[in-house]
């Protein structure tokens, strides 16, 4: 097939091509027929030698699969490909890792990595507790006392902190792929059916499900909990990964409580609270960890539809949400030593 990518790229093949046509057509009687008998035989031919030939069907024409670690010949192809007319689709194979024998056997463990050592592969400096590491050992104690309990992912297992119960409950995870419309709607068939899923995902994949998120799981008041990590900024993750549009776009969804947890503890407790509450929940979580140099106890109980006062002044009010709180709570320490007095609302 990477031979007849090439040959179909040829200049002098499409010079071939149309002159053989125009030579056909000039047979008296039986030019047409033998056209078009030739052109069923290339067809059949194609099939049998051409992997992509879904997409021949489809009016494209399909080119591959190409070596994508070739970085010449892509670019040949990809040059050779602006002759064809109509739209080419070309088929290009990559390994994730490629050339980093330690990132091509173990390639999710390498995905959105830190800094690590080049020789062993192991991360550099303590690793400390994330928010997807909580959510993952947390939705495993309650899957252990629920059966009902199921979790679903669109490619992100490990990176959304499934890796664990995938393994504890195989038959009760389900990987959908990149297809996070589906994973929803997914959801929501499990919820009629008296299931209690979570869908993990991060906060700027949960977008593209929009439509499943308001129409088949808060229209109809199935209680799905969508587990959203990612929520704010991210950082090293990359601009594509932003996660700051959730709360306000899942605001306007009816039905549906959106919480956010100021904390890992926070986090365990709305965990929790989503499968008492029997409606769609969405939990709206950052990347990392705890804010360090926080000194309130983490004991109180969440309360649905209330707030909880963490400090009293009579200088500043500030209302905060989520990560947002533990921040604006040093920030109020801080003035504290100026003597300005800080009420924080979480």
């Amino acid at each position: 097939s990477v031979y007849l990518s090439r040959m179909r790229t040829e200049p002098a093949y499409f010079k071939f091509k149309k002159d053989f046509e125009t030579m056909l057509k000039k047979i008296p009687g039986i030019g047409i027929h033998m056209k078009n008998m030739i052109e069923k035989l290339k067809h059949s031919l194609k099939y049998l030698l051409v992997p992509g030939m879904l997409f021949e069907d489809l009016g494209f024409t399909y080119l591959g699969p190409i070596d994508g670690h070739d970085i010449d010949k892509l670019k040949e192809v990809l040059k050779r490909s602006k002759k064809i007319k109509g739209p080419v689709l070309i088929h290009v194979v990559t390994k994730k890792g490629k050339g980093y024998e330690l990132a091509e056997k173990e390639p999710d463990k390498f995905h959105g990595i830190g800094v690590f050592d080049v020789d062993t592969g192991e991360l550099l400096g303590k690793r400390k507790t994330t928010y997807s590491d909580v959510f993952g050992d947390e939705l495993v104690k309650l899957a252990k006392e629920d059966e009902n309990i199921v979790a679903i992912t669109a490619a992100m297992r490990e990176g959304t902190g499934l890796d664990e119960f995938a393994k504890t409950f195989p038959k009760r995870f389900f990987d959908v792929g990149i297809a996070e419309q589906h994973a929803v709607t997914l959801a929501a068939g499990l919820a009629s059916s008296g299931l209690k899923p979570v869908f993990a995902v991060y906060s700027t994949f949960l977008q593209r499900a929009y439509d499943q998120i308001m129409e088949d799981v808060c229209m109809q008041k199935l209680p799905v909990v969508l587990a959203i990590d990612r929520g704010g900024i991210v950082g090293e993750d990359g601009e594509t990964h932003q996660g700051i549009f959730d709360l306000s776009y899942l605001r306007q969804m009816p039905n549906l409580v959106v919480m956010a947890p100021k904390s890992i503890y926070e986090l365990r407790e709305m965990l929790k609270l989503s499968f008492e509450l029997k409606c769609p929940v969405a939990v709206r979580y950052p990347r990392g960890s705890d804010v360090e140099g926080l000194t309130y106890q983490n004991t109180s109980h969440v309360v649905p539809y209330k707030s909880e006062i963490l400090l009293y002044g009579k200088d500043i009010l500030v209302i905060a949400a989520g990560r947002m709180t533990s921040h604006a709570y040093l920030a109020a320490l801080e003035l504290k030593k100026s003597g300005i007095g800080v009420e924080l609302i979480n």
